[in-house]
């Protein structure tokens, strides 16, 4: 299936690639392509762990990433013409990516090392961890770099090989990883790129039995897609999936200091991050206070052209999101919610072309609304009001999916209980929308399986085996 990239802010062709067919979508040669890649893989893994060492694989990655960095204004650009990113903000992405990939490789040699066993006379015991084999990574649009950072470097470093499959929206992207590898003198084979907007294709690789792990990162939809793509191979498969972030204001918390917080968490990048705030409860006695302090930070915010440096919000990925993101809102408007947007004169006036959605604050909202239970993706602030914490949380846990929850509080004490008692993988309290490369990433319910970051986020690519070595017979 051939890709044509669609630029967000211009609705015009930036990228086109034939991409990979498998039989049943396009050419009968595709799916020997494919197959030769996979194999490609697994014959370079062949040798990839056994001729190296973590040393040697410390300096291919450091240098690719060296590479990237010396092309830095080259990636913002095309980030923003791929995504929509505003300009303003392409470059955070590119500079985090490189200091999250300089903390993974800081951990390697800890996160891969032996694990000694007991002492037992007469005998060396000890487990080691082993890289898996070929890891297919397929990767999203809406954090590119950080995202495919946060597995290939993992898995590069513990003796693994790579296929990467970029989002149809950002092929450029695992392309200049390619040729950051190339650069640094990576052996061939060990880092390939798979271009193809085919869901079938996808599934047939991971299918294959080349492939030894499989890392999606998608929605919730796609990963139970692979996940059923392995279901009769005994392979590892690791999820990160969407999310429907809760965040909730109690009536002690500083009310100008979190509408900041939660505008930004709610609305950067277009409010397209699985872990962006989605739904917000405000106890009642501040509720509606705290709504005029939201209504004041979105006025401070400019809707417009991704390239124009003073935008803070640009395009949403494409018309079909556009689509989507509407018929929330309809659907909430029509059941009772209230449009408390305010004056902006960037939000009136929609760019002419390009997929544009204007940041919406809507009030009187609840759970019979798709807006407060459904995904959104897109610059939507819906805030309900609740007596109690007990309602709150409640509330936060009627969801489908458990990626993260913010409460914010003056009483850090009691924000952290309350926030025990909500069901995700990662609590924030006065924080969100902040993945750190220290801790573990990991979605609880239908937001994921598995975990990337942190020292756990590399085991996905080995596999243990224990060491029984007697000294002496006799």
């Amino acid at each position: 299936m051939s890709i044509n990239t669609i630029s967000p802010s211009t609705g015009l062709t930036i990228f086109t690639h034939p991409g990979v067919s498998v039989s049943g979508s396009g050419s009968e040669s595709g799916s020997d392509e494919l197959d030769a890649v996979l194999r490609a893989s697994a014959a370079a893994f062949a040798t990839y762990r056994a001729a190296t060492t973590l040393g040697q694989r410390k300096a291919w990655v450091v240098a690719a990433l060296d590479h990237l960095r010396d092309r830095r204004a080259a990636l913002c650009e095309e980030l923003t013409a791929q995504m929509g990113r505003p300009a303003a903000f392409a470059g955070a992405e590119v500079d985090t990516m490189r200091a999250r990939a300089d903390y993974l490789l800081e951990i390697a040699d800890a996160a891969l090392a032996d694990l000694p066993g007991r002492a037992e006379d007469g005998f060396r015991r000890w487990t080691s961890q082993e890289p898996v084999g070929p890891v297919l990574i397929v990767s999203a649009w809406n954090f590119p770099y950080l995202i495919t950072i946060n597995t290939i470097v993992p898995a590069l470093l513990a003796g693994c090989t790579v296929i990467l499959k970029p989002s149809p929206q950002t092929p450029l992207v695992a392309d200049r990883f390619l040729e950051a590898f190339t650069a640094a003198g990576l052996p061939e084979g060990v880092f390939q790129v798979l271009h193809t907007g085919s869901l079938e294709t996808v599934q047939q690789a991971a299918q294959h039995p080349a492939v030894q792990q499989v890392c999606f990162t998608g929605s919730t939809a796609g990963g139970l897609a692979m996940k059923k793509a392995t279901v009769d191979r005994v392979v590892g498969v690791n999820l990160e999936l969407g999310g429907k972030d809760p965040a909730y204001v109690r009536a002690d918390a500083d009310l100008k200091w979190t509408a900041g917080n939660i505008v930004d968490g709610a609305i950067f990048n277009s409010g397209q991050s699985c872990c962006a705030i989605e739904r917000v409860y405000v106890h009642a006695d501040v509720h509606d206070a705290f709504v005029a302090e939201l209504q004041k930070e979105l006025q401070g915010y400019k809707l417009g052209d991704p390239t124009d440096k003073a935008t803070t919000v640009g395009p949403v990925i494409s018309a079909a999101a556009v689509k989507a993101i509407t018929a929330q809102v309809d659907d909430a408007l029509s059941k009772g919610a209230v449009d408390a947007t305010p004056a902006n004169a960037s939000f009136q006036t929609l760019p002419a072309t390009g997929s544009y959605v204007a940041p919406r604050l809507l009030t009187n909202v609840d759970h019979s609304m798709d807006v407060m239970k459904a995904e959104t993706f897109g610059p939507i602030i819906p805030v309900m009001k609740v007596g109690s914490d007990e309602e709150a949380v409640a509330l936060m846990n009627d969801s489908e999916y458990g990626l993260t929850a913010s409460i914010w509080t003056r009483d850090v004490a009691r924000g952290e209980e309350i926030g025990e008692r909500v069901e995700a993988g990662t609590l924030f309290v006065n924080r969100c929308d902040c993945p750190n490369p220290d801790l573990a990433w990991v979605g609880w319910k239908n937001s994921g399986l598995g975990c990337t970051l942190g020292p756990r986020g590399f085991d996905g690519f080995v596999k243990l085996r224990s060491h029984h070595i007697r000294e002496k017979q006799g």
